[in-house]
Parts: structure tokens; C-alpha cells; sequence
């Protein structure tokens, strides 16, 4: 596996006076502690800390060398992940500043999963003392419940950008990509991405060979750029074209009110007849037919799956009436809904 090129991306805003990384006792370059909100996101905290530990030593010999890493709280408690396996958190909070990263680790969506005073101080001493900040998962949202993302961009999953929207009005979060680095916020939708970004930091502060032996130990092919897409529900378009993919995941992210292709075009930095062209090599169509072609699969799933009216499946699906759905509908599968449902095992 070819090493990782140097962090240079787009989506990667440089920070402005960013602190150097201090040098500590040994030879570590990489100081990471994390935190766990309740019912995290197992997954994503193991991935992110097999990477610093195969890049730490010599093969998987797993000694904190190169990099460390701990898992820090309030207090002793073990941590219960959204599994049901529970961590035991090894530090208590003390001096952000001996760590050269911060990261919490989310996970399910609920209100015992916010994380507690004593976390929300430990986190804003450590953004005075410049120690950059990372959410994992839905990490994003908990940085944020802690007054913490304020003028920075920050990737959620496509999974929960709905939820992000309800709870933090006027924001537009990132969930077309795996991860974003704003200065010195660095947020992940989770999953295989917090290896993807957690490789970022190795390559950063350790070397591009240590972030590659990581990755090539862990069965992962290639480290992922910032802006790669993020896989989602894209029905039966099959493409690796990653500006397809993101508008494809832009499309599914507004069903209910559909955008026009100029505005996809716009909201991931192209022109508009440079994603049509890319849309006839990769999957054979327009984007418009592909748009159409997504809510009608959606519409089609809803009415054999459930028992939500006609009407209320449309509108969801972004038609403008039951009339709409079912003359697109019967183009389609040459039926109407209300035949399909009549008719449905």
C-alpha cells in the first residue's frame, strides 16, 4: 500500500497560530485522551485507537511509543458503549494541555448521553489552552451542547443530519464527507471514518509510513481524504465517481423538498453541466432522472412496508400530491401506489 500523501485538502482549513505539538517525557509525538459519552459508539473508539497503536511501535507489539493514548472521566465508572461492553476509563480529567488532542466519542442519541458538567469544563479549559478539540461519531453534537463549535464547519453522518438540524437551528452541518478539519475542531461521522481520521493525525505528527502500516494492518486498502463521500443509502446506482456519490447522498438528504440540479451542483462545488456529464459516464442517466428514480424507490419501499396513506408517502417523497406520485409511480412499475399496496404479499 502506497504511504499517505501529506495532509493537504480542501475541506482542511489550516489553523492560524496553531500551537506546536509539545514534546513530552520519551519519545511520543501523539498525546490523544478521550472521552466516552455514555453509550458511545464502540466501533468508532476502536478503530481510532488501533490506529495510534499500530503506529505507536515496531509490527503490533501495541506499546505506547510513538503515540499514547488514554480514556479519561470524572471519575473511576466504567463507560457502558451503545453494545453494552463497557470501558474503564484510566485518568481523571486534570491538565487538558498534557494531551496534543481531545476526543469525544458519541454515540446513541438520548438525553442520558450528554455529557456531564464536569466534562463541558474540562473541554472549554482545554480550548483556552489551544488543545484542539475532536467529536467522533455523533461526538459533533455533544462539542456543540458544550458551546464548542460556534463559527466552525463540522461533518455529522448522513444518518443523523436530520437529527442535527432539529436540535441546532441555523446550522448546516458536512455529511457528504468522512471528516472535516477546521482549525483546531476536527469532527467524523464515525464508523471506518474515525480510522480514516485518526490516520490523518498519525500521518501529521508521526510519519506517512507509521499512518500506512496502521491502515495496512487494520485489512483497510488505502487512507481516505477528507473529502471522500460518505457510503450511504444510494438505492441502485453503483459508481465510485466521488462527485456522483455526493450529490447522490445530497439527493437522499432532501427528499422531502427536492433541490434542482443547479443547487446540488452548487452545494458540492461543481458546475452544473460538469455533474451532468459525470452522471451519464457513471450511472448511464441525468441527475434529474436519478433524483426521480430515488424517490420513486423510496415511494415504492414505503407503500410495500407499511401503512402510512398515499398522500403523506408523497409528500415525504417529494410530490407534490397522491396525483403527482401516482402518475410518476405507474410510469415506473406500471401500476399505481394504490394497486401495489392492494395487491402487496
Amino acid at each position: 500500500m502506497s504511504p499517505l500523501p501529506a495532509p493537504a485538502n480542501p475541506s482542511v482549513t489550516p489553523a492560524s497560530g496553531t500551537r506546536p505539538l509539545r514534546r513530552r517525557q520519551g519519545s511520543a509525538r501523539l498525546s490523544v485522551g478521550f472521552i466516552l459519552a455514555r453509550h458511545f459508539t464502540l466501533c468508532a473508539f476502536a478503530n481510532f485507537v488501533d490506529v495510534l497503536r499500530l503506529a505507536a511501535d515496531e509490527g503490533d507489539r501495541s506499546r505506547p511509543i510513538l503515540c499514547n493514548w488514554t480514556v479519561l472521566s470524572e471519575s473511576s465508572d466504567p463507560v457502558t458503549s451503545s453494545c453494552g461492553i463497557s470501558v474503564q476509563p484510566k485518568e481523571r480529567f486534570g491538565d487538558p494541555a498534557r494531551f496534543d488532542y481531545i476526543v469525544v466519542i458519541g454515540g446513541l442519541m438520548e438525553e442520558e448521553a450528554l455529557l456531564p458538567p464536569a466534562c463541558h469544563r474540562f473541554l472549554h479549559e482545554a480550548a483556552a489552552a489551544g488543545v484542539p478539540l475532536v467529536g467522533v461519531c455523533t461526538g459533533a453534537f455533544l462539542l456543540h451542547q458544550a458551546g464548542l463549535l460556534q463559527g466552525y464547519r463540522c461533518c455529522v453522518s448522513w444518518f443523523h443530519h436530520a437529527d442535527f438540524l432539529d436540535r441546532f437551528e441555523g446550522l448546516d452541518p458536512v455529511t457528504d464527507q468522512i471528516f472535516v478539519v477546521d482549525r483546531d475542531r476536527l469532527t467524523c461521522s464515525g464508523g471506518a471514518s474515525s480510522a480514516h481520521l485518526a490516520a490523518y493525525l498519525v500521518n501529521k505528527h508521526v510519519g506517512p509510513a507509521q499512518a500506512s502500516k496502521s491502515l495496512h494492518i487494520m485489512i483497510i486498502d488505502e487512507a481516505l481524504q477528507a473529502d471522500k463521500p460518505q457510503p450511504g443509502i444510494t438505492m441502485d446506482f453503483k459508481t465510485r465517481d466521488p462527485m456522483v456519490l455526493r450529490a447522490l447522498l445530497m439527493m437522499q438528504q432532501n427528499m422531502e423538498q427536492p433541490l434542482t440540479v443547479a443547487d446540488i451542483a452548487r452545494r458540492i462545488g461543481h458546475g452544473k453541466r460538469q455533474l451532468e456529464r459525470h452522471f451519464q459516464a457513471a450511472v448511464g442517466t441525468s441527475p434529474q432522472a436519478a433524483f426521480l428514480d430515488m424517490r420513486l424507490s423510496l415511494a415504492h419501499h414505503l407503500i410495500v412496508t407499511g401503512n402510512r396513506p398515499i398522500l403523506q408517502i408523497a409528500l415525504e417523497c417529494g410530490f407534490c400530491d397522491s396525483s403527482h406520485l401516482s402518475r410518476m409511480f405507474r410510469r415506473r412499475y406500471g401500476q399505481t401506489p394504490q394497486a401495489v399496496r392492494v395487491t402487496r404479499v
